[in-house]
């Protein structure tokens, strides 16, 4: 792609999410949105490849259909309210639409089925952006709202999500795909704690953010798509697999990394709201998604396949990606220590 197109989307991407982000009218809301979709669209399908086209057209279906629901959720607010404003949802019927239309958005179950395919279909830079940046803005209007959504249907939503994001990726052999039901399993971790505490769901984010940025930058690094090439990639960069070994163990949320903070401050604070069954059963959950991080982990360090390929030992590699997957591994890996002055930060 042209480098000057690829710089305009990549505007446009930052436009629409500071858009949505920094907005109190619902309209100015959607339009961030839809410069969003618009902006993603041919960065998705740049290689032209059909399964890419086919990815960005089902990118396109759904993420319209939610924008419509986001706009007819708004409309009947203001009709049955006079209000405009995001954080005046008080209607009920409105905030179920909304919910409903964010769950869509971001690849919630039951509305989860076009984010694998979506991420299978990309490129790996534009797969990051798909589960980092593009979450942003529909969980920044969940945020805003979050004093009015229903508990129940986002603790089902929430429990739904974390169970069927690990059930799905305990057989894909695609590592894209893998990240994707990785994704949808986090985002159940977010959708359970945002009525209760919004700032815990907004501080996962920023951490899981950080642990994907770090996965796909450094498959990215090492040309990797799928376990059957991840198991021969150890010989290209030796201390970059062990660097995502840790990384993928911290995604999974092991006690001594940085994942494991949101999951042990969620846990807390749901038993704070008598909600001890929830955090039971979605920890028990949580450990379906740990056994394909596990795997992963053991094909990218342990396995030595009996006919090793010989790799070349890259001797030069890109400086400023390296500089910046060398400060998120660090930080994917040694934030837990320094939780507290997290936490007094959020």
């Amino acid at each position: 792609m042209n480098p000057q197109a690829n710089l305009i989307f990549i505007i446009s991407l930052l436009l629409g999410t500071t858009m949505t982000i920094s907005s109190n009218h619902w309209i100015m809301a959607w339009t961030g949105l839809e410069i969003n979709t618009l902006a993603i669209l041919p960065l998705i399908s740049k290689s032209h490849h059909p399964r890419a086209i086919e990815a960005a057209t089902k990118y396109f279906l759904t993420q319209s259909a939610a924008s419509a629901l986001v706009l007819f959720s708004s409309m009947t607010n203001a009709w049955h309210t006079g209000q405009w404003d995001i954080t005046q949802l008080t209607h009920p019927t409105s905030s179920l639409i909304l919910t409903s239309a964010i769950a869509m958005k971001l690849g919630l179950v039951p509305f989860h089925f076009w984010f694998p395919e979506v991420l299978q279909g990309s490129p790996l830079t534009t797969g990051l952006l798909l589960s980092t940046i593009m979450k942003l803005p529909p969980i920044a209007l969940l945020y805003m709202t979050s004093h009015s959504l229903n508990p129940t249907l986002l603790t089902t939503l929430a429990i739904l999500s974390t169970a069927l994001g690990g059930w799905m990726g305990l057989n894909q052999t695609q590592i894209r795909k893998v990240l994707a039901f990785s994704s949808i399993s986090h985002l159940g971790w977010m959708a359970i704690i945002i009525v209760y505490n919004p700032k815990l769901t907004l501080l996962n984010f920023y951490l899981y953010a950080m642990m994907t940025a770090t996965i796909f930058l450094t498959l990215n690094t090492i040309k990797v798509l799928k376990l059957s090439t991840l198991m021969t990639a150890w010989t290209k960069i030796p201390s970059l697999n062990a660097m995502l070994l840790l990384t993928l163990l911290s995604l999974a949320g092991l006690p001594p990394l940085t994942g494991f903070l949101p999951k042990w401050l969620i846990i807390q604070e749901l038993t704070k709201q008598d909600m001890a069954p929830a955090a039971t059963l979605i920890s028990l959950l949580s450990l379906l998604s740990l056994f394909f991080y596990l795997r992963l982990a053991y094909c990218t360090t342990i396995t030595l396949p009996p006919h090793t390929t010989n790799h070349m030992k890259q001797w030069r590699t890109n400086k400023s990606t390296s500089i910046m997957i060398a400060i998120l591994t660090t930080m994917s890996v040694m934030l837990l220590p320094i939780s507290p002055m997290i936490l007094t930060i959020v």
